[in-house]
């Protein structure tokens, strides 16, 4: 079966609140984790205490980057670095518009960086498009 879950790894409720809005009115999602760490991200992904995780991978990972514990450049550089997550698709959603954010991303391997609109009305226009492309649009190898 086609993989439909998202992982939101976000720190602000309502950030939290205004992409599942968004998100929800798609058929195609059926589950949404939401991590508020970079450190639950980590586990979530990886496992914790040598145990190995238990929830499947994803299709997609949103992610902030200004994160507690652990921040988002580290939590991508770990996805990218495991043979297990390293194909993930991982799109960046931050407030940050600064050109070093964006480069290291990319240096790591984003797939897409968007900057979080202000305005709560293109937040979730965004956030709507972001998962209608990734999850619909978008063709990914097995994961497997």
């Amino acid at each position: 079966m086609e993989a439909t879950q998202i992982l939101l790894i976000e720190d602000d409720p309502n950030d939290v609140e205004l992409i599942q809005i968004a998100l929800d009115s798609y058929n195609f999602v059926n589950k949404i984790e939401v991590v508020t760490d970079g450190e639950q991200a980590i586990h979530y992904l990886f496992g914790r205490d040598g145990h190995p995780p238990t929830q499947p991978l994803p299709r997609l990972v949103l992610l902030d980057l200004k994160l507690p514990k652990i921040d988002g450049l580290q939590v991508l550089a770990m996805i990218r670095n495991s043979p297990r997550t390293q194909n993930l698709v991982v799109v960046v959603m931050t407030s940050s518009a600064e050109n070093r954010d964006l480069k290291a991303c990319y240096d790591l391997g984003v797939n897409s960086y968007i900057v979080k609109p202000l305005d709560f009305q293109q937040f979730v226009e965004v956030s709507r498009q972001v998962g209608f492309y990734w999850m619909m649009i978008n063709q990914l190898p097995s994961l497997d």
